[in-house]
């Protein structure tokens, strides 16, 4: 029944969890080599008489320094490389050590995002209002896009379109009541979350490309405009920041409309439906840009509140965003 596959759907859209971070391995601690040197002297008794001055002042005659010295130059031959310093482990040392802090400044960018929310209710967390924001793992991107997923608002605004489908009936493949109404607002679910997880985590994991909206925050309204809904075809690379056509968001997009067609029904499925769902979900992406592009200016001008903390001026002056 359409009822049963629609909410195991759900169940196990929120049954997914996003694995744990490989646990970072630590770089392996040198042995240190414990090198004993025996002293060997032969002394003729017969011939030589040492008195007690002498041996005092024989012992003081090894500096300290020397000794050290030689302690080194054993432990160099006893591993067997003469040389003073190796030219190729401090270089990987250097560059695990970039990415290892690369990786922690995406974790505290990510966290920051996870708070972000308009008027403390709606969610924002794929918007960015850094000029120095660096690139996501791909489990960052499947994190970030299943925040949004599992968020009450998600469920709450599924709710809300069910509501609006069944005041006008539009569905006809649904009855009429609470049962046609909870299978609208489990279907309107399933729209977001394919929509979500695939074009805002799957794809951008596997295509290197970041799922994040940049705002740009400075220009003419027209320029900003155009920008914001430019977003929705090109995106940035990650790691070189470049702009290229987002495959990530328009694939997602194509492919939330066609597994629609697994849960509608049979009268609403179909080509149409593929298509028709496709076309919504970039047009809601769309418009999703253009609020987040101007709520920071509509959020100071009536609220006296900046959810960038700042950051515009930062982008004014850099001019980079």
């Amino acid at each position: 029944m359409k009822t049963v596959r629609i909410w195991l759907l759900i169940t196990a859209a929120i049954a997914i969890t996003v694995p744990l971070r490989a646990a970072g391995t630590n770089a392996p601690v040198p042995h240190r080599h414990n090198t004993a040197a025996a002293e060997m002297a032969t002394v003729n008794w017969s011939r030589v008489a040492v008195d007690e001055q002498e041996i005092a002042q024989n012992t003081t005659q090894d500096a300290p320094g020397e000794k050290a010295q030689n302690a080194s130059q054993s432990a160099a031959s006893a591993s067997g490389d003469p040389s003073p310093a190796d030219p190729v482990q401090p270089i990987v040392v250097q560059q695990s050590g970039q990415e290892k802090d690369q990786h922690e400044k995406a974790e505290e960018q990510l966290k920051e995002q996870e708070h972000q929310r308009v008027l403390g209710v709606l969610p924002s967390f794929n918007v960015s209002y850094r000029s120095d924001a660096v690139s996501l793992t791909g489990w960052q991107k499947m994190r970030l896009a299943l925040r949004t997923t599992v968020d009450p608002v998600t469920f709450a605004t599924a709710f809300l379109v069910a509501g609006y489908h069944e005041g006008l009936n539009d569905l006809s493949g649904f009855p009429w009541g609470p049962r046609g109404y909870f299978e609208r607002a489990g279907v309107a679910y399933l729209d977001t979350f394919n929509g979500t997880m695939i074009g805002n985590g799957i794809l951008p994991a596997l295509l290197h490309q970041d799922p994040r909206y940049f705002r740009l925050g400075r220009g003419s309204v027209s320029h900003r405009l155009l920008y914001a809904l430019a977003t929705n075809f090109i995106c940035k690379h990650d790691n070189t920041g470049k702009w290229e056509p987002n495959y990530s968001n328009v694939l997602g997009n194509v492919a939330s409309g066609a597994l629609s067609n697994v849960y509608y029904p049979g009268n609403n499925s179909g080509v149409g439906l593929t298509i028709s769902n496709g076309m919504i979900q970039t047009a809601e992406g769309g418009i999703g840009s253009i609020f987040q592009e101007f709520w920071p200016d509509i959020s100071r001008k009536l609220f006296h509140k900046d959810p960038t903390h700042g950051r515009d001026a930062q982008t004014n002056t850099t001019g980079t965003r």
